[in-house]
């Protein structure tokens, strides 16, 4: 990707928008960014109120942060993160081809489909927009939920790393990946 790709939001899916961030997000999205329960399975447990401002301010001009505000009925009930990295290979192979995704649920609207939507519908603006060629994501073996979401979003196991990551109560723990190359992205009509 040479130049500024279009942005793949505002879009519709599952009764959820998917829109870029706005000022009036980030409150929200802080107060179940560093809830514990959120955090519980995420590498990062705690994001400063300055920088999560930084961040989440910097995604609407960025040439590789897709990432997204997941809203219900009006409502913030998530967020999904879609990063444009460049592939592994050789000296001068193509960059900006490959996405990394993933999704955070706000608490009290979990098991209802919304990460699932959100990882969807990401997958659509990486395959269906941005023309990427392959996406991945990676989730906690423990993280029964994230593990069938990406899963029901069609995406398929490529790794199982043992011990990979340490958690400060549990120990070392599994990792596994999941990919989905463009050629092998369906995409899911929406309703």
């Amino acid at each position: 990707m040479t130049e500024q790709a279009p942005s793949p939001w505002p879009a519709r899916r599952d009764g959820l928008l998917f829109r870029e961030p706005t000022e009036a997000d980030v409150e929200v999205l802080l107060q179940f960014r560093n809830d514990p329960g959120v955090n519980h399975f995420m590498v990062r447990t705690h994001v400063d109120p300055d920088q999560l401002r930084s961040e989440v301010m910097a995604i609407p001009d960025s040439p590789t942060d897709f990432s997204c505000v997941v809203e219900r009925d009006g409502e913030v009930v998530g967020m999904g993160f879609l990063d444009v990295v460049d592939g592994a290979g050789q000296p001068g192979h193509p960059t900006g081809t490959d996405g990394l995704i993933g999704y955070v649920v706000r608490p009290g609207h979990e098991g209802v489909g919304i990460a699932t939507a959100t990882a969807r519908a990401l997958l659509e603006a990486a395959f269906g927009v941005l023309g990427l060629r392959r996406v991945t994501a990676a989730a906690n073996l423990d993280n029964h939920a994230s593990v069938r979401v990406l899963e029901k979003a069609g995406m398929r196991r490529e790794r199982h790393e043992v011990q990979a990551l340490w958690h400060h109560e549990l120990g070392w723990l599994d990792e596994v990946g999941y990919a989905l190359l463009a050629e092998e992205w369906v995409e899911v009509p929406v309703p």
